[in-house]
């Protein structure tokens, strides 16, 4: 690709800039590499169980019981949360969510909802951020990155982040995400993922689901990542790996370079509800750390089936942390992508295992 090429997202509509010229720019600046090293006082590490919220979730081979060691994995709310529990009930009956089963895409704190303007419009209405905030730790050990898991102790850490979500279902929305490195979010290097149970659902998740019901009602009942995932098979130009159960494909819209999108092969609504990906998982980390200088930074998220949802199609999205954001991102919702993702799934193919 010698010239710059405007890419849109099947899933969401939105529009990419890809711009490989600019992947030559001069730069005196860069992201220094990042080496995380062992801490005594991270509050993550087993057996410093005290200096974290109760525990609400552990995986234990010897038994259910709570607290100490001996886990594999363990859930707690976030001491510092975006959303917090409701007093007396729970995220499914709070916030900005009325009662009708499509409120959740709604508010009634949104000014452009009023069918007629009052004689003193409301436009600074807000409602109190109800949900829950947790954070699910993937390991006992102090490892910054997940690669540094092993293909069953990074099944045991999704099969938490699962479990987690279930935990939520009454929820219209539950994100799963995991930010790993300085340059990613995270804020400590300990590996771990955050779940964010939401009285709402987010704009980029409900814009996903009325492109879904609409292509499946076009096509009399077709999926669109499905038929989507079916052409990249058949194109093989971003394919970067198949099993029996899932995908791996750069998109043909990444926002970011080396961005990978992991996709289940059978359509199904839930991450939550499936069983299916970490073994691919496993083999898309060890690749994008096989390709950078340092620990591996990058941002993980989950797109999954909004509460009483019936058709989506789940999928997991990774990137890693190569380029930082720019004003034109900002101010456009317009990301720029200097590595086309062709280039980059022909690098992955050669790194993954």
């Amino acid at each position: 690709m010698a010239s710059p090429e405007i890419r849109i997202d099947q899933l969401t509509g939105a529009r990419v800039l890809l711009a490989p010229g600019r992947a030559e720019r001069p730069d005196q600046f860069g992201l220094d590499p990042w080496r995380p090293g062992a801490s005594a006082d991270c509050p993550f590490c087993e057996g410093h169980e005290d200096r974290t919220p109760p525990e609400i979730d552990a995986d234990r081979p010897d038994g259910p019981a709570s607290g100490g060691t001996g886990w594999r994995t363990r859930a707690f709310e976030n001491l510092y949360p975006a959303l917090a529990p409701k007093s007396g009930g729970d995220v499914g009956s709070g916030g900005d969510v009325g009662s009708r089963p499509d409120a959740a895409f709604a508010s009634s704190a949104d000014p452009l909802l009023a069918s007629t303007r009052g004689a003193d419009p409301d436009m600074f209405t807000s409602r109190p951020a109800v949900g829950h905030h947790e954070v699910i730790v993937n390991s006992p050990g102090h490892v910054g990155s997940l690669a540094r898991l092993d293909a069953g102790q990074l099944a045991i850490a999704v099969a938490a982040w699962r479990r987690r979500m279930l935990a939520h279902s009454d929820a219209p929305y539950v994100q799963l995400i995991l930010n790993q490195g300085p340059d990613s979010g995270a804020s400590l290097e300990h590996s771990h993922a955050q779940l964010g149970a939401t009285p709402f659902v987010p704009a980029a998740v409900a814009r996903e689901r009325e492109r879904f019901n609409s292509y499946r009602e076009r096509t009399a009942g077709a999926s669109l990542l499905g038929e989507v995932l079916r052409e990249e098979i058949r194109r093989d130009d971003r394919l970067v790996a198949i099993d029996d159960e899932v995908a791996l494909v750069c998109p043909w819209a990444s926002r970011f370079p080396f961005e990978m999108r992991l996709i289940p092969r059978r359509p199904s609504p839930g991450f939550e509800t499936d069983e299916v990906g970490a073994s691919m998982l496993h083999r898309a980390v060890q690749a994008l750390d096989s390709l950078v200088e340092g620990e591996l930074q990058m941002n993980l998220w989950v797109k999954t089936a909004p509460r009483g949802v019936e058709y989506f199609h789940w999928h997991l999205d990774l990137a890693p942390r190569l380029e930082p954001f720019s004003s034109f991102e900002m101010a456009t919702g317009v990301d720029i992508n200097v590595i086309p993702p062709e280039t980059a799934a022909a690098k992955l193919r050669e790194a993954i295992a």
